[in-house]
Order: structure tokens, then C-alpha cells, then sequence
């Protein structure tokens, strides 16, 4: 297995505070992962940092071969390219059908060949058992299909590793469990590790990872029992 992210003596800022440091994490190809944590606890500036979208000022970092130290403005979308974002809103454009949601992404990510892009869309929408939606609108799609919908976004350029920021949070309990099993069911397909954060306890007891936690400024891994014992 080779690692898909590494940082050493890592820190975070955003508006010149200090988020999280003594950053020290390793996640290796196709593992998932809990990222857990109170509300404002720096989860998101994590993964944003992992995303090109704030820079680590102190340590060394590096995910799916890219050295987050030495990134580039213009390295960022041949970052992304290597990594799938899974938000808690969806993020889909309203304005256009799933497919040219999908086509979007792909043209943004560098994607020429119309015939390869399409075929290439409905690959992951049969991944998360959408294909029949293919010319639907998002509006027309309920929260849990615009998840699955989003989830193929992030499939589309075979990703290492998928950030996935709350997924499940704005679904409820039985849509959450369908996304879980899909999310559990496309990383073990598509070889991909993720990495989620989530305030859902019990999605972490039904499907099994690594847990991490980001309090007191920095990040530690913790055994499961830990974490669901009230006394501890």
C-alpha cells in the first residue's frame, strides 16, 4: 500500500490564527477514515488544506504525490484531478442536467474527447445507481440522489483519495446509511482512500475505520471504544 497523504509537524492557519498544529497523519492508499470533532474545531480547515485551498504554514506535507509545500496556483487543478470532493451541500449546478453537471467537471478538469467524457459519466453514475437520471435536473433529484450525484462528480477522474465534508449531514438517518454503504462500496472498487469528516456517531460504529480526532488544536488518533465510552 503507498500513502496517499503524509504530514509531519503540521500547522494551519486561517486569518492569521493558528487552527490546528502538531499535525502528524498518515493515511494509506484505499483505508477509510473518520475525521471527527465539535463544530469549529478546525475539521474543514484540514481538508481545505488538503485541497489546495489554504496553505500549511508550518511542517511538510505532501497527498497523492503532490508536495503541499511547493504548490502552485496552477498545480491545484492537477491536484484536484487526483482527488474527489464530496460536500455536505452537493454543490451541483442547478442550471443544467446531472450529465452536463458531470461534463462540466470533466471540461474543467482537462477532459477533451466528448465520446470518453460521456461514456465515462455514465460509469459512475451506474457506480452509484443513477444512470437512469442521467438527463434529470438537480431539482428534480431528492438529497440523497444529489449526494449519490455528487459522489459520482468525485469519482469521475479515478481518484487516490476522496475528502468527503460531512456527507451525510444534511440527509436523514436511512438515506445517511444508503450513502455510507455507497461511499464503503465505491472506495473498495475504485481503490480510492477517503477521508470523512462527520458529526455521525453512528454511522462510525456501523461501518468500521480509522478514527481521528481534531480537538485541543491539534489531531489524535483514537481506538473506537474510547471514543463511545460516556467515562472516558
Amino acid at each position: 500500500m503507498s500513502k496517499v497523504i503524509e504530514i509531519k509537524s503540521g500547522e494551519i492557519q486561517q486569518s492569521g490564527t493558528t487552527v490546528l498544529k502538531n499535525i502528524n497523519l498518515e493515511i494509506q492508499s484505499q483505508e477509510f477514515v473518520y475525521l471527527i470533532g465539535k463544530t469549529g474545531t478546525g475539521k474543514s480547515s484540514l481538508l481545505k488544506a488538503l485541497y489546495g485551498e489554504l496553505k500549511l504554514s508550518n511542517g511538510s506535507g505532501s497527498i497523492a504525490d503532490f508536495d503541499l509545500n511547493k504548490l502552485k496556483k496552477k498545480d491545484i487543478p492537477k491536484l484536484r484531478r487526483k482527488i474527489g470532493i464530496v460536500f455536505q451541500d452537493f454543490q451541483l449546478l442547478t442550471d443544467r442536467s446531472v450529465l452536463k453537471n458531470l461534463l462540466f467537471v470533466m471540461g474543467a478538469s482537462g477532459w477533451k474527447d466528448k465520446k470518453l467524457m460521456e461514456s465515462r459519466a455514465k460509469e459512475v453514475l451506474q457506480l452509484v445507481g443513477l444512470e437512469q437520471k442521467i438527463n434529470v435536473m438537480p431539482f428534480a433529484l431528492s438529497g440523497g440522489e444529489q449526494q449519490r450525484i455528487s459522489i459520482a462528480r468525485a469519482l469521475i477522474n479515478k481518484p487516490q483519495l476522496i475528502l468527503a465534508d460531512e456527507p451525510t449531514g444534511n440527509l436523514d438517518p436511512e438515506t445517511s446509511e444508503e450513502i455510507m454503504q455507497l461511499l464503503v462500496a465505491v472506495s473498495k472498487e475504485e481503490k480510492a482512500a477517503i477521508l470523512m469528516a462527520t458529526h455521525d456517531m453512528n454511522m462510525v460504529e456501523k461501518f468500521p475505520g480509522r478514527i481521528l480526532r481534531v480537538e485541543d488544536g491539534t489531531i489524535n488518533e483514537i481506538k473506537p471504544r474510547e471514543e463511545f465510552n460516556p467515562f472516558g
